[in-house]
């Protein structure tokens, strides 16, 4: 019976997928529940039912009582049995079923699969942005925007079926029940709904954007709490202990100021309605004494206002709880929105076609980049990169090295001019298709926190386990890979390696990512400081095993140590964004600019690249 209910809606199923999802958040909501729109109604006519179950018990029970005041039990009973059993029989087998079906719906077909579906959707989406999108905000953030969204999502369907709908079909049979009794005894049940809707609305109007604020408040203790614990190596290397608790703390004590504003508001509620409840229960049952003591009505009738109004009276705290629950989780919702209905800015072009690269060549013209600042990036550069040519590119600090890296695997568009391989514009094709084709070494090589084995697969996951094994043995990680072991006894290619890779040293860190590299054996291939973790005996034995990776690839490799790059094809020195000199190393040091300045002054074969260094790329 569960799967049924379980598999009405496929959370993952197809759809429309979109660079601009809607910025309202009625139109958000709709647009994620659209492929539970049948499966709504019905739960709506079932809560409907229930409801109306509900109201009918009620009234019956008035009439038992009727009943039992028109002769001895034995009459009763000769006359009223039938219809009693037929009672009976309907409140333990009937009613169970139509009750089973109302939650089945609501807790199997809806709440687990909507949650799901918000949640995939928002992770795929957010996942489609760029580089720079995910620069400019706490990744902890991120996550708990992701993380939280989906459940208040779910809270206020649940709401809408579990309570709204119910209380709204509830409030109109209860005032049909005490018309048809007597129509005077709605009167006050009118009035007393015209003050409780006057309640609603006060407290609606101050519990969204109340939630909302908590909800942001929540968010900013969570980005700044991942924040430490990402950085933790800074933290205990500069004793930063207290510094830390005081950044979270400032974060804290403004969700726990939110929060208490927020509950404010549900403290004055909660009076309110005691004292609105209080007039609803003198007034419905205290008329309805008053008009059988004028025989008016009978017990029966009064038996099922008394009943009927302590049920409101039960129900009523329920209902507002469950409003401000509703538009406390709209709340959270719209703080969700801030982050996974932005729009996707680095988009393909409508007919993007998948990069081909049988040479390798690479164009720069007119290429400017200055990151919407006006100043530091890269200004003016043209260069022509020949297929398998190795060029080395250096540069001081901020030169615009990284920028042109960057832009090269387009995490960012360019501002003015062209990048194109093998005479494909890099903007004109597809994304996924460009970085398939590019293989990069980074100084700061993170890892994924999975097992070596899929961190090296990472570069090619179809590849087989001897491919795999091949390529660590040719990154010199074979031998270190072996003697891993985690604390859950995992061992070899099997070892989990921590967030980031927190579990190895820096150098094994480089090693498995140059084996994910060489796995991935793509055409052009990026090295930045690609050995920089590594000490002496590794590094000349790593780049042996790069200098066989780069046979009939286009390298770029980016050096502050000038010994690593001194036998490139060619050297590009960038300076303020421009490229001053370019040339084969002997050349470059025969013309005693600045390339021959950064080699008299290396120190241990590094460039003083802090020397003079402009200020202006923050991305460097």
């Amino acid at each position: 019976m569960f799967r049924f209910f379980e598999t009405l809606v496929d959370p993952y199923g197809d759809y429309v997928e979109t660079d601009t999802p809607p910025q309202r958040l009625w139109p958000f909501l709709r647009d994620y529940a659209r492929p539970f729109a049948k499966v709504f109604v019905v739960t709506a006519f079932a809560s409907l039912i229930v409801a109306a179950i509900e109201i009918g018990l009620i009234w019956y029970m008035g009439r038992v009582v009727d009943l039992m005041s028109r002769g001895s039990p034995s009459e009763v009973w000769a006359s009223y049995g039938t219809e009693l059993i037929l009672a009976a029989v309907f409140l333990l087998f009937i009613r169970p079923v139509l009750q089973a079906f109302d939650v089945a719906l609501l807790n199997n077909a809806v709440l687990p699969n909507f949650g799901t579906l918000i949640r995939w959707r928002a992770h795929r989406h957010v996942l489609r942005q760029s580089v720079g999108w995910f620069e400019n905000d706490f990744a902890g953030r991120i996550a708990n925007r992701i993380m939280q969204t989906p459940p208040a999502a779910g809270d206020a369907i649940f709401q809408v079926f579990d309570a709204i709908t119910f209380s709204v079909s509830y409030f109109v049979g209860a005032v049909v029940l005490l018309a048809h009794a007597d129509a005077r005894l709605a009167l006050p049940l009118l009035g007393w709904l015209a003050l409780y809707l006057l309640l609603v609305r006060w407290t609606i109007r101050r519990v969204g954007p109340a939630s909302k604020a908590s909800s942001d408040a929540r968010s900013a203790v969570t980005a700044r709490v991942v924040d430490a614990y990402t950085n933790i190596h800074s933290v205990k290397m500069f004793a930063h202990d207290d510094r830390e608790l005081a950044y979270a703390k400032e974060a804290i004590e403004d969700t726990r100021k939110t929060f208490a504003r927020e509950m404010r508001i549900f403290t004055v509620m909660d009076v309110c309605l005691v004292t609105l409840n209080g007039l609803l229960i003198v007034g419905v049952v205290g008329w309805g004494v008053l008009l059988w003591m004028q025989g008016s009505a009978t017990v029966g009738v009064v038996a099922a206002a008394t009943a009927l109004t302590l049920r409101l009276n039960a129900m009523t705290g329920w209902i507002m709880w469950a409003l401000s629950t509703f538009f406390r989780s709209l709340g959270v919702v719209a703080e969700g929105m801030e982050t996974i209905a932005q729009p996707i800015a680095l988009t393909d072009r409508p007919g993007a076609r998948a990069l081909t690269v049988p040479e390798g060549g690479i164009e720069i013209a007119g290429l400017s980049h200055h990151y919407g600042r006006g100043s530091g990036g890269l200004d003016g550069i043209d260069l022509a990169i020949r297929p398998g040519e190795k060029i080395g590119l250096v540069g001081r600090s901020g030169a615009g090295k990284s920028t042109l890296v960057k832009l090269l695997l387009r995490f960012y568009d360019t501002e003015k001019g062209q990048i194109r391989i093998d005479g494909q514009d890099i903007s004109a094709v597809t994304q996924e298709s460009l970085r398939r084709q590019i293989g990069i070494v980074q100084q700061d090589s993170a890892l994924l926190h999975r097992s070596v084995r899929e961190n090296i697969l990472y570069g090619r996951p179809e590849a087989s386990e001897d491919q795999m094994r091949e390529a660590a043995a040719r990154a010199e990680a074979a031998e270190f890979i072996d003697t891993l072991q985690d604390p859950q006894g995992r061992q070899g290619y099997d070892a989990q390696v921590g967030e980031r890779g927190v579990k190895l040293s820096g150098g094994q860190r480089q090693r498995v990512a140059l084996a994910r590299v060489i796995l991935k054996d793509a055409p052009i291939l990026i090295l930045d400081e690609a050995t920089s973790a590594l000490d002496s005996e590794v590094e000349a034995a790593i780049q042996k095993t790069l200098y066989g990776i780069m046979e009939g690839k286009t390298v770029i490799a980016i050096a502050h140590r000038l010994s690593t790059i001194a036998h490139m094809d060619r050297i590009i020195v960038l300076d303020e964004g421009r490229i001053v000199e370019q040339g084969r190393h002997e050349e470059l040091l025969a013309q005693g600019g600045l390339y021959a300045r950064f080699w008299e002054r290396q120190s241990g074969g590094f460039i003083g690249t802090d020397e003079g260094a402009p200020t202006g790329e923050a991305a460097e």
